[in-house]
């Protein structure tokens, strides 16, 4: 059961009491990504996830991490397009300790031009590594078109130009304006004492504003797009995507079914078509995407270059077999079993469950019990996939991005 305790200051601790383990893991959330970010300062929430763990004014980069590893317990974060988190899992006698060490980078990091200037260098090297990985840049790239006219379709990382243009001052003013109260939450699962982190957090980040300024998010209508994109390599790669629904939509649990169906699993539609029949493709999947606002359906495929307008014809021949025969009752039980499978797995996880409560109730301001969503699950029909098979899967509607090595 996960208790949402609202402290004077504002914040709020999302609390999962789990007294069978030794462990606990903590997150601070922050409900801000490059969805807030204008092109002058395109990847700086990405920077700012950087910077925090570059330095405070009680520690500098190496004690931030010695401080943890004395602790035997672990360190990290992450950025989206709507999230920030930083968080760590430690045994349950430590978490304050390692608590300690996160609320010093969020409340004291001192965003030192010149470990600035080093830490850039190290982002652009991460901008590289992704134009290297070309299944990573043909689905970013996706991303990017399918959200053209929408703020999710900016970049996480930023661009070689931007990150040049983000200096102490403009990083601090983002930094001031974006991480305020009203966006954070402390999500905690594990073996804990309450009382003690209430206590803690009471007054913790008492000089963070209250609320923030109303978001001005640029949000206009989709346009699909066809992209090529040409590099020296071995192999070609597919990704194709369409808008689809928002993370708290009633139909959630209907694209989660119909992703695990058509490409979430070997014996998926895709898979069995397009790999073990066709034998096009070492990698093809489905994948489902659900944001605050909005979300994506997108399918990726790993082909020869000259096999990609043969693959592009075997997805729109799964797409077309949905829109006019669905999908089975078999093949939705199957789905069903698969889901509360991979949800029950992760409830195992201490860590699985502090990132679930943490996502869920920062942007839907709520998290499902196991009940609820074992409940939510079983109640999907074929008949309600259908309906959004219906709205998101018409081949033509779709976004295509290749990357490849064939200039023909």
């Amino acid at each position: 059961m996960v208790k949402v305790v609202k402290l004077k200051s504002g914040l709020r601790l999302a609390l999962e009491y789990i007294p069978h383990v030794q462990s606990a893991a903590m997150g601070i959330w922050v409900n801000v990504g490059s969805r807030n970010e204008t092109a002058e300062v395109s990847g700086v929430s990405h920077f700012i996830e950087h910077m925090m763990f570059k330095g405070t004014e009680n520690r500098t980069y190496k004690e931030i991490a010695e401080d943890i590893d004395k602790l035997g317990g672990q360190i990290n974060a992450f950025t989206g397009k709507e999230t920030t988190c930083y968080y760590i899992k430690t045994i349950s006698p430590n978490l304050l300790a390692g608590a300690d060490v996160l609320v010093d980078m969020l409340t004291n990091s001192l965003f030192l031009d010149e470990e600035m200037d080093k830490e850039r260098k190290v982002v652009k090297e991460e901008i590289k590594m992704t134009l290297d990985t070309p299944d990573d840049l043909a689905i970013d790239k996706m991303v990017e078109l399918v959200f053209s006219k929408d703020s999710y379709g900016n970049s996480i990382l930023g661009t070689d130009e931007s990150l040049d243009g983000i200096h102490h001052d403009e990083m601090k003013a983002y930094f001031n304006r974006e991480y305020t109260l009203d966006r954070m939450l402390v999500s905690i699962s594990g073996n804990f004492d309450e009382d003690e982190i209430v206590t803690y957090f009471e007054d913790k980040f008492t000089f963070f504003k209250k609320e923030h300024d109303t978001p001005n998010f640029r949000k206009d209508g989709y346009e699909k797009a066809d992209y090529t994109i040409h590099k020296d390599i071995e192999q070609s790669h597919i990704a194709i995507g369409n808008r689809a629904i928002k993370i708290a939509d009633d139909r959630y649990y209907d694209l989660v079914l119909l992703n695990k169906i058509f490409g979430g699993s070997m014996s998926s539609r895709l898979f069995q078509n397009l790999r073990e029949k066709k034998g096009l493709a070492y990698t093809v999947v489905s994948m489902a995407s659900f944001m605050q606002q909005d979300g994506y359906f997108a399918i990726y495929a790993g082909v020869a270059h000259d096999r990609v307008s043969e693959a592009l014809e075997g997805i729109k021949e799964e797409l077309d077999k949905l829109l006019k025969d669905g999908v089975t009752e078999e093949e939705l039980a199957m789905a069903k079993e698969q889901v509360k499978s991979s949800y029950i797995f992760g409830q195992e996880s201490v860590a699985s469950r502090m990132f679930t409560n943490g996502k869920n109730i920062l942007l839907t301001g709520n998290v499902d019990t196991e009940e609820d969503v074992i409940r939510k699950v079983d109640k999907v029909t074929t008949a309600s996939v259908q309906k959004l098979i219906d709205e998101i899967c018409h081949f033509e509607d779709y976004t295509k991005v290749v990357v490849t090595g064939n200039e023909n």
